[in-house]
């Protein structure tokens, strides 16, 4: 859906910049840029060294021998990858980092996270990363020539208004790096708020962040939920009715108060309507 102002929530470059598709044949400055665009997404916005680039998967491709999605598998399968986004982290900050890396999104919930869990102590590393390449997913988004690119914040790429608001706990803005800019380090950030399904914060990215507490503030009275929790969600992007000849295009802003167990159902109305989320948070 079209985000509207997404400059304030840091993702307005990549609502602006169409995803890159690979054509066979092209010249090698276009391969270029295609594998640096791959380095950039799966490698999170880290700065890759030239004498850490992988030199025979990068030939490989620029004479047609791998296709994005087999380059993308190799750059993720790569001591490179690893050393970062695996060995030295635990094991479910790895995990909400592949998802954010190879399918651009926040993992749904914990039996999702489980699932991988289960295919790293079974089966280990390499096969846990092609069980997200090989996925029908991957193969629906991306297919063999889309270079993966982060989604999470469309409504297509999320289920729940909770994974919707995770997604802004591994990326803070075009510029946030998975390895910096991030006060809580190498710790999950997303495993504690995935088994209860918690819904957090979406603010305005700064240069550094904590993941905000695991529930909202209590509240008491009007549209208070049975556990108190209440979220206030700010929209834009709702066109107003024609009246007296004004133009139907006007925009109008609304703040609604949503307790926790309505979230979902509200995103999905406000979706449905044409609205634009700006921010949500706790009230």
């Amino acid at each position: 859906m079209p985000f509207g102002p997404a400059s304030r929530l840091g993702v307005s470059l990549f609502d602006e910049t169409p995803p890159l598709e690979w054509v066979p044949g092209r010249s090698g400055e276009e391969a270029e840029t295609m594998i640096r665009a791959i380095y950039r997404q799966v490698l999170g916005n880290a700065y890759v060294m030239e004498s850490e680039r992988l030199a025979v998967p990068e030939s490989q491709f620029k004479r047609n021998e791998l296709s994005v999605r087999e380059f993308v598998r190799a750059v993720a399968k790569s001591d490179l990858y690893r050393s970062r986004f695996f060995t030295n982290v635990p094991r479910y900050r790895a995990i909400e980092l592949n998802f954010r890396h190879l399918l651009g999104r926040a993992p749904r919930d914990l039996e999702e996270m489980r699932m991988h869990s289960d295919v790293l102590d079974n089966q280990g590393f390499e096969a846990d990363i092609d069980t997200y390449i090989d996925s029908d997913e991957y193969q629906t988004v991306f297919g063999e020539y889309v270079v993966p690119y982060l989604r999470g914040y469309k409504s297509e790429a999320c289920q729940t208004m909770v994974q919707f608001t995770h997604f802004f706990q591994l990326v803070r803005g075009a510029s946030s790096s998975s390895l910096k800019g991030d006060l809580a380090g190498k710790s999950p950030k997303l495993n504690s708020l995935v088994i209860q399904q918690t819904p957090t914060a979406v603010v305005v990215p700064g240069l550094t962040f904590r993941t905000p507490a695991l529930a909202a503030r209590s509240r008491h009275g009007v549209d208070a939920s049975s556990g108190g929790k209440v979220y206030r969600i700010e929209v834009t992007g709702y066109r107003a009715k024609v009246v007296n000849n004004i133009s139907k295009f006007r925009r109008s802003n609304q703040v609604f108060l949503v307790p926790y167990e309505k979230l979902s159902q509200e995103y999905q109305r406000i979706h449905q309507q044409g609205g634009v989320i700006a921010s949500i948070t706790p009230v």
